[in-house]
């Protein structure tokens, strides 16, 4: 085992990371089973995020490794450009059976942020396709976060962001977010105050006029930003006027699909069938890198009216389909489907909620919001210092042994779905522990 002090840490150049803070005193987790992480000091870390929202399944499971292990000996990658491997197919088939009946049809990426950008590309050629190139526009969400391509931060509505990479994709427009804390504050599952913010698209609409707006994308429950859950009726009122005016709704599941809300995605949580359905993390467990587009067959069928030797969408990755990933992938929703995970999440849930609501009260929390098996405990700021408590508690509840995410002064949970009812409380016990001594 590599020790910290063993390494030099000034070549990785780390992805969202304060860099310099972190490598004066890193934390390393250098070894993962179950629900636990194994620090470079020999500490058990609990894994109160599931990895990065993505080990569903929990972590080092046997049976995926072991699907890796074989694959990566038998045919480790294969191109999918005029090509085929039985692996690619098999995922695709095994994955629609726990989509919606009208999403069969699945093109394969390597992470959200392509998977967003991509789905972005099929709404803009769909509309061309029907004749209605005009519709150029593209519509995200204040607070909304769609991942790292030039597609995903320009309909991302999160400043910090957007900011540093100028104008970005032009023909861009964003509805309000969805957060009241005046009304909504420690609501327990969905708000019951907000439906009114779903006519923001109708003001969006008038201003641009429907004729050129290609689609619209939002996370039905947006976990990158703190843990924001639909208004009631509010996702059913966007898909209303989608299809009002003809405009594609595209939901970004990448967070809450495979059993993160304790049913297979948002849309069955919900009951709102969006157009394009975005997937990655818990595709694969988080074990290889992969992600995917899930199309409706009015999405599909639109781009099958060419000669037939005609490419039908100039668009793809050298990775789309990797032999190992599709491997894991496969493994994985066998583990889902063999444990019943995404029904253990939703039995889970209401001792999850009660657990999470028990921190009202403590020292800054000013809301907790909860669904299925994830939550966001918001924490009054600092005068001047936005996000420094909650990285205070952070690095507390790491010492403790539990590890959560934090974004601005927001606490996000969403633990792997394997978790037990007293490892639950054990997150509240430490995470209390941590916010009092932060106060």
């Amino acid at each position: 085992m590599t020790t910290t002090t063993a390494l030099d840490l000034d070549a990785f150049w780390m992805p969202f990371t304060a860099n310099r803070q972190f490598k004066q005193t890193p934390r390393m987790l250098v070894k993962a089973e179950g629900m636990h992480y194994t620090s470079d000091d020999g500490r058990q870390v609990l894994d109160g995020t599931a990895g990065l929202w993505c080990v569903n399944a929990g972590h080092c499971r046997p049976k995926i490794v072991e699907a890796v292990r074989k694959q990566v000996g038998e045919l480790d990658f294969a191109p999918t450009f005029q090509m085929g491997q039985p692996r690619a197919f098999e995922l695709a088939n095994r994955v629609s059976e726990i989509l919606p009946p009208s999403h069969k049809h699945v093109f394969f990426v390597n992470s959200g942020s392509e998977g967003v950008d991509t789905a972005l590309k099929i709404a803009l050629a769909y509309q061309k396709a029907k004749g209605e190139g005009g519709r150029h526009r593209l519509i995200g969400r204040e607070r909304g976060y769609h991942g790292v391509g030039f597609g995903g931060i320009s309909v991302g509505g999160i400043g910090n962001n957007r900011k540093t990479f100028g104008p970005l994709l032009a023909g861009v427009d964003h509805l309000r977010h969805t957060h009241d804390l005046t009304r909504n504050a420690f609501t327990k599952g969905l708000p019951e105050h907000g439906l009114e913010f779903a006519e923001d698209l109708e003001r969006i609409v008038a201003l641009h006029d429907a004729s050129t707006i290609a689609a619209v994308i939002v996370e039905p429950m947006a976990g990158s930003t703190g843990v924001l859950l639909p208004p009631k009726g509010y996702l059913q009122r966007l898909r209303e006027i989608c299809d009002k005016y003809g405009i594609l709704l595209i939901f970004d599941e990448v967070i809450s699909g495979f059993g993160r809300l304790g049913a297979p995605f948002a849309v069955d949580k919900f009951g709102v069938v969006p157009d394009m359905m975005v997937a990655a993390k818990g595709l694969t467990n988080g074990t290889i890198p992969m992600g995917a587009v899930f199309a409706s067959d009015k999405v599909h069928e639109a781009f099958m009216t060419g000669p037939e030797g005609a490419m039908e969408l100039l668009h793809g990755y050298t990775y789309s389909g990797h032999p190992v990933a599709a491997a894991a992938g496969i493994a994985t929703l066998d583990v889902y489907r063999e444990e019943r995970l995404f029904e253990r999440a939703n039995d889970l849930a209401p001792n999850w909620e009660d657990t999470m609501h028990s921190m009202k009260g403590l020292p800054n929390v000013i809301d907790i919001r909860n669904l299925g098996l994830v939550a966001g405990i918001e924490l009054a700021s600092i005068p001047g210092k936005v996000g420094a408590r909650a990285y205070d508690v952070f690095v507390r509840a790491f010492k403790k042994g539990l590890l959560i995410r934090t974004t601005a002064d927001i606490i996000a949970l969403s633990p792997p779905l394997i978790i037990e009812k007293a490892q639950i409380a054990e997150i509240a016990s430490k995470l209390s522990e941590a916010i009092r001594e932060a106060a």
